[in-house]
């Protein structure tokens, strides 16, 4: 195949290509390579997914992907890739220094050597000094902007006053008005609250399928509330250092007492908390750390939210969800008819569009996630992309070209529900997975 260079020129050129030849994976391999390379990690993510999905047993394809993931923090989609490739006979070097760096980023050090020593014939005494001396990024080591690991973590928080609220969250009134009762409503009426004993603080858990709007929520939370807002990557907060990423998790619990009612974010908090992770004696110390933060407030009347997001539940450890830690669970599921008319009228703002039926598109997208009716509009639009490059002119965006896309686009929940309804049958415990119960008997 042809080696096409990291310029914009022949990234459109590409992109041209593409377009005539939609069926080559290796196009749009290609296509993501640039991508990658420019650090464009959603639009590559993008490409590759759409590689993937014309190649499915691509193994180059797979890794990149990977790689993207890893670069975007979806650390646990990019496990799931490496995972699967490491059982392939065809694994490479580079699998293994992608999933050593993963479990240098999870803490587990001992595990990212042994990984790492994969990739050597050769036992590398200097290479294991480094490691144990200092963070190692294997694919930016030599980046002269990389961060420091060893700075002040507490000199990097930022505040920020959530600029949306339940007003840019279309639809779903249902769970709007559950987020009320069990967030909103203790800190608006808090003296009420307190009256009657009732806590204004503490753990919200929110999960559900990806690309469901689950940050977005958690965002829209915070603005009705008028809390400041931290949004915390977990991957940031991780540090090898002795002592450090306690340090650091601590740092944030005491800046939100200095600067309340603040709402704490944390995503993917099951990269944190799984039943796996609390194995590793070296990720108990900070694991614990956590989990005497949340008992703190528990203790106390401090009106700080603390509100994680996941979409494996059934990978967090129960201690994260006892009374007083995580107790008060909200489950996001694909949004409702109303919020997907919402969705697809926000996506096709300002496109050249004729009538759009709305209801019409809605009713026939029931399941999907925000991110599945993304795709939906975007393939409609490289479809009149086509047509309107023969033409010479544009081509306007119809209901019958969306109709004609989403029968082209699987829900990407339907995955997700499968193993979720196993967990809600067989391992229902106290009945956390009701909701997903209710959600499948109703929308079936």
């Amino acid at each position: 195949m042809i080696d096409f260079n990291n310029s914009d020129e022949e990234l459109n050129s590409l992109r041209k290509l593409s377009l005539l030849q939609k069926d080559s994976p290796q196009i749009r391999k290609s296509i993501a390579n640039i991508l990658l390379n420019k650090g464009n990690f959603e639009e590559a993510e993008k490409e590759y997914k759409i590689a993937l999905a014309l190649a499915p047993d691509d193994f180059e394809i797979k890794l990149k992907l990977a790689e993207t993931f890893y670069h975007e923090n979806k650390n646990s989609e990019a496990l799931v890739i490496i995972e699967d490739l490491l059982k392939n006979k065809s694994v490479n070097e580079n699998v293994h220094i992608l999933y050593s760096k993963l479990l240098m980023r999870m803490g587990d050090i001992e595990e990212a050597l042994k990984e790492y020593k994969k990739t050597f014939s050769t036992y590398d005494d200097e290479y294991e000094s480094i490691l144990l001396s200092e963070p190692v990024d294997f694919y930016e080591k030599n980046d002269k902007n990389s961060k420091n690991k060893k700075q002040d973590f507490g000199n990097d928080i930022k505040f920020e006053k959530a600029i949306i609220n339940f007003d840019d969250v279309g639809g779903m009134e249902n769970l709007k008005e559950e987020i009320k009762m069990k967030i909103i409503y203790p800190v608006q009426h808090e003296e009420l609250y307190k009256a009657y004993g009732k806590s204004i603080g503490g753990g919200i858990l929110i999960y559900g399928p990806s690309g469901c709007g689950k940050t977005h929520i958690a965002k829209a939370t915070a603005g009705e509330v008028k809390a400041n807002f931290i949004s915390v990557d977990i991957n940031d907060v991780l540090d090898m250092w002795v002592g450090q990423s306690e340090k650091n998790l601590h740092e944030i619990f005491e800046q939100a007492r200095k600067s309340q009612p603040c709402v704490i974010f944390f995503d993917e908090i099951d990269s944190l908390g799984t039943t796996n992770s609390m194995k590793y004696s070296k990720e108990k110390p900070i694991i614990n750390q956590f989990l005497s933060e949340l008992d703190d407030l528990k203790d106390s009347n401090d009106a700080i939210l603390v509100i994680a997001t996941t979409n494996a539940p059934w990978h967090l450890d129960p201690a994260f969800r006892r009374l007083g830690r995580f107790d008060r669970i909200i489950f996001v599921p694909p949004p409702d008819i109303e919020a997907r008319v919402s969705i697809f009228t926000v996506l096709l703002k300002d496109k050249p569009i004729s009538k759009i039926d709305y209801q019409a598109i809605a009713n026939k997208t029931k399941h999907f996630s925000g991110a599945d009716i993304k795709a939906v509009v975007d393939l409609a639009i490289e479809e009149k992309l086509k047509d309107a490059i023969k033409k010479g002119s544009p081509e306007l965006i119809t209901t019958k070209s969306l109709l004609n896309a989403i029968k082209k686009v699987t829900p990407s929940t339907k995955e997700w529900f499968f193993t979720a309804k196993n967990y809600a049958l067989y391992s229902n415990q106290g009945g956390f997975y009701d909701n997903i119960l209710d959600y499948l008997n109703n929308f079936k």
